[in-house]
């Protein structure tokens, strides 16, 4: 979709655009009303300042949306295809890394009480897995805002894929 489309939209249409970028009402409806924007670096820069920062219970609630690295998405909604192209990205992952994944991810969730999330994009499952390995060693005071600032990094790159010049 254009920006120019983007603007044009009823609120609640722009708002179904948004939510599969990340199922936040307090950041859809801030870049619902912003706009019509004049630039696509606009519309980021009101995504982004939106976005931060999230608070505790809109993280958890947007977190329930999202599953493991190296587990498809289940659905056929807008935001589960995304997901699962984000994942796709990171190609064949071999077994002892995806077995590694795995029992990281479960260790993720026994400290913190949720799923691991990293931007998938642009990344490695190599790489997630050593990012995932240090992020372990974290305190969830430590932890907390990089999980805000990865959920940050997915709904401006999925908007900016979604709503083009």
């Amino acid at each position: 979709m254009t920006l120019e489309q983007f603007n044009r939209l009823q609120p609640a249409e722009a708002a179904a655009v948004l939510r599969p970028c990340i199922d936040v009402p307090r950041w859809i409806e801030e870049i619902a009303l912003a706009r019509p924007f004049t630039s696509i670096e606009a519309l980021l820069d009101c995504a982004g300042n939106a976005a931060d920062p999230f608070v505790e219970a809109e993280i958890e609630s947007a977190l329930a949306h999202h599953p493991r690295i190296g587990e498809r998405a289940a659905g056929s909604n807008a935001e589960a295809e995304l997901s699962r192209a984000e994942q796709a990205a990171l190609g064949d992952t071999d077994a002892q890394v995806a077995a590694e994944l795995a029992a990281g991810n479960r260790a993720y969730e026994e400290k913190f009480g949720r799923v691991f999330l990293i931007r998938a994009a642009g990344r490695s499952s190599h790489e997630i897995l050593a990012v995932l390995t240090q992020r372990l060693q974290n305190t969830p005071e430590t932890e907390n805002p990089i999980v805000a600032q990865q959920l940050r990094e997915i709904a401006l790159l999925r908007l900016k894929g979604g709503v083009t010049a």
